[in-house]
């Protein structure tokens, strides 16, 4: 039971986590292209302190490495899985380097991880997909 209780509360706090870093990043007036790369280095280390989670590290694993970095993260189910995701496209969608495809590619990665494990059908995932692979 403990452990249940445990394993809740890591989701929660991961989820609130990625709902917090979202809501900042969406509602920022400034010029995107000017703080996108602050607000990255922003987010990697906000997410390093709190979780562990190595943003920078995390873009530069391959396919096969991805679900094992994921697997030591209690808290990042299918829901916080597509709140990373969502944080991913949206660095994808305002980058205008070379960086703009691998965070697309990553995010097209987490979206398709969450597709095969959620029961749920979920539309705004599969126009995410869909933006995603236009884009790339």
């Amino acid at each position: 039971m403990e452990q249940k209780d445990y394993l809740l509360r890591e989701i929660e706090k991961i989820g609130l986590l990625f709902r917090a870093i979202l809501g900042n990043l969406f509602d920022k007036s400034e010029n995107l292209a000017i703080t996108i790369q602050s607000d990255f280095e922003k987010t990697n280390e906000q997410l390093l302190n709190e979780i562990g989670f190595d943003l920078k590290h995390f873009l530069t694993l391959d396919d096969s490495a991805i679900n094992e970095y994921l697997a030591k993260f209690n808290g990042l189910k299918t829901a916080n899985l597509e709140l990373l995701a969502e944080l991913l496209f949206f660095f994808g969608e305002n980058e205008k380097s070379d960086t703009k495809r691998v965070f697309l590619d990553k995010a097209l990665q987490l979206y398709e991880l969450c597709k095969r494990t959620d029961k749920t059908y979920s539309f705004d995932r599969e126009t995410k997909i869909n933006m995603i692979k236009n884009a790339l």
